[in-house]
């Protein structure tokens, strides 16, 4: 069998037989069901979004408020690597302890737990979770007002680094 002839199989199989078509009904039909007045035509409105601030504004402006137009100020040169700032939230900085010394600051008893979040890729320490009840000594480039307190009520401390 040739690819020609595998294709042609596919299509007979896959498509749709003739007498089960709506066609069938229409034939005799002069319009088909499209009218003679309105008439069937390729595309008698134009393909795609034609005429979204033209003859079909009033669709555009109802359902896609905004989609024209330009919004802000542009930025030229604009390089992300000063923007960069992985977070890591609260809740979090237990786990990146480990079991272990976890379980090894509870038996020291008042020595606070050292977590340089740096070290596991992360800049800022966000506010959301709940730290366990030892105290850390977190280690991080930035610090939200919400994360210090949680920290710092646990009896922990915060030590911004650059």
């Amino acid at each position: 069998l040739t690819f020609r002839c595998v294709t042609w199989v596919f299509k007979v199989l896959s498509a749709m037989t003739t007498h089960l078509k709506k066609n069938r009904k229409k034939r005799s039909h002069v319009s088909a069901g499209h009218g003679r007045v309105g008439k069937h035509r390729k595309h008698p409105s134009g393909r795609g979004n034609a005429g979204g601030q033209h003859h079909h504004r009033i669709l555009f402006d109802k359902f896609h408020p905004g989609y024209f137009g330009k919004v802000g100020m542009r930025y030229f040169r604009k390089t992300t690597q000063q923007y960069y700032c992985p977070t890591v939230n609260v809740g979090k900085i237990a786990a990146l302890a480990g079991e272990e010394a976890l379980t090894a600051a509870k038996s020291a008893g008042g020595k606070a737990l050292v977590i340089d979040v740096t070290q596991h890729g992360f800049f800022k320490v966000l506010g959301t979770g709940t730290l366990p009840n030892i105290p850390f000594l977190v280690k991080a480039r930035f610090v939200s007002e919400k994360a210090e307190a949680k920290i710092k009520a646990a009896g922990g401390a915060v030590q911004l680094i650059a």
